[in-house]
């Protein structure tokens, strides 16, 4: 099942980034990067930030009572009316290949079409393996970026888009 989240689930989504980060990210990018990034962009003030002045919808994914994951999308910007950005999309580690995420896209998908969308863009970090899903979802390679996010850390990634 798959829920809108809003303020009140910001706890929630906080805990699941915690637990899907450290069990997923370590093998990627340092954990000092990783504690970085989920201070930045998981304080409680960011995501309120993030849902309340930006525009990201959120969503949860529920397995068997139990949050499983979670999605966040949004418009990419007034100039570009028909792109928008999947901001979040992770899954528990030990649901990954259940179709959970591809759940969560798929739901993703419609609601972009129902809002006049025609593009889905996404950054990924060059060595994830999610890469193959999102490819097997449909996504290709449109660039690269190389992101300075502070405090000596980067995000090296590639920018990937979906036709809806």
């Amino acid at each position: 099942m798959i829920i809108k989240a809003g303020q009140s689930e910001i706890p929630i989504i906080r805990q699941l980034s915690e637990r899907i980060w450290m069990d997923y990210y370590p093998a990627i990018i340092s954990v000092d990067q990783i504690r970085y990034m989920l201070d930045k962009m998981y304080s409680e003030v960011s995501l309120l930030e993030q849902m309340n002045v930006m525009g990201h919808q959120f969503l949860l994914l529920i397995d068997e009572n139990n949050p499983a994951g979670y999605a966040s999308f949004s418009r990419k910007n007034n100039e570009s009316p028909h792109r928008f950005r999947l901001n979040k999309l992770y899954v528990r580690t030990e649901l990954h290949g259940r179709g959970r995420g591809r759940e969560l896209l798929q739901y993703i998908s419609k609601e972009v079409v129902s809002a006049g969308g025609k593009e889905l863009e996404l950054n990924v970090n060059k060595r994830n393996p999610a890469i193959g899903f999102y490819t097997k979802m449909g996504f290709r390679v449109e660039s690269e970026a190389l992101i300075d996010i502070g405090n000596s850390f980067y995000m090296d990634d590639f920018i990937m888009v979906l036709d809806v």
